[in-house]
């Protein structure tokens, strides 16, 4: 497969299970995480078909194009580990949704970051919140969701949160 095709497959991908996680969540009040902007095209995506709900991106060093970038008060700058503890307060509700663009193609690194923002951002989320992302996260109240039809296994991860009984 050349890796046009293989880029086609992962963003339809993406569109698809971005699309299967807001019907999942839209009885759910909350606003929208987005972890990895990137040039801002998930961002953007996810402002048109999110209407009405509030988009808090989460980035190491913005570099998207003006129209994609999120005003500042929408934007958490700097190293996932150390923005996602220090949302806690700056959200007025938690979120019902979160869509993680985290991967930066060295696995070992990759793993390490996802197991590193699993619970800080498990923090954010209100119960039955969905996860969607291009890591496997684990995270005790998370169950796993299957993907939409045709979105291969392992391609993204998805979960919804569920609150834990004593």
């Amino acid at each position: 497969m050349s890796r046009l095709d293989s880029m086609i497959r992962r963003l339809t991908a993406q569109k698809v299970c971005i699309h299967y996680a807001l019907d999942l969540i839209s009885d759910l009040g909350g606003p929208i995480l987005e972890l990895g902007l990137g040039n801002g095209r998930t961002y953007d995506h996810l402002r048109e078909h999110s209407k009405g709900r509030e988009i808090f991106v989460f980035e190491r060093k913005p570099a998207a194009h003006p129209s994609c970038t999120p005003a500042p008060q929408f934007l958490f700058e700097g190293d996932f580990r150390d923005t996602l503890t220090g949302a806690t307060g700056a959200l007025k509700l938690p979120a019902a949704f979160a869509h993680c663009d985290i991967g930066s193609g060295v696995s070992e690194n990759d793993r390490a970051l996802a197991r590193a923002i699993a619970y800080p951002l498990n923090d954010l989320l209100i119960s039955g919140a969905v996860v969607l992302s291009d890591q496997e996260l684990h995270v005790g109240q998370w169950r796993s969701i299957d993907l939409p039809n045709g979105v291969s296994e392992g391609r993204y991860f998805l979960y919804r949160k569920f609150e834990e009984r004593s």
